[in-house]
């Protein structure tokens, strides 16, 4: 059965979750209104319901984001049975402090990435977290 978490909650075991190396997918929408779904790592800060995707300024989800900003977009994470989707409003931020902090949690979860000149980052403020973390279902 799914729950809902509290966007701020510092639940044990979705932030557990939300740090285990894990790849999601991001839902954003095209102009068109049509879905576009891309695999992603990404970091989530509960402090400022804050979820964080790196990419580059020429991505389509970037630009999808650009063309509506504050628009609605999705990340779901799954492994196995436990799932967490994560919902928000999604903006694309270049400036350097933005795109460092980004990269740096970036890194604590997954890996540094490459060093790339047209990096952005896409901030989904998070009004709303469903998902499923037990292992009997």
């Amino acid at each position: 059965m799914a729950t809902h978490f509290d966007p701020g909650t510092e639940d044990p075991a979705l932030q557990a979750f939300l740090t285990q190396r894990h790849l999601a997918t991001l839902t954003t929408l095209r102009p068109d209104g049509t879905p576009h779904v891309v695999p992603v790592g990404f970091t989530y800060e509960p402090a400022r319901r804050l979820a964080r995707v790196i990419t580059f300024a020429p991505s389509r989800k970037a630009r999808n984001v650009v063309a509506a900003p504050g628009g609605p977009a999705s990340l779901c994470q799954l492994d196995g049975a436990r799932w967490v989707t994560i919902e928000g409003a999604a903006f694309v931020r270049d400036d350097p402090e933005a795109v460092a902090e980004a990269v740096r949690r970036y890194a604590a979860r997954y890996r540094p990435p490459k060093a790339r000149s047209d990096r952005v980052v896409i901030e989904l403020e998070v009004h709303r977290i469903l998902g499923s973390l037990g292992a009997g279902v």
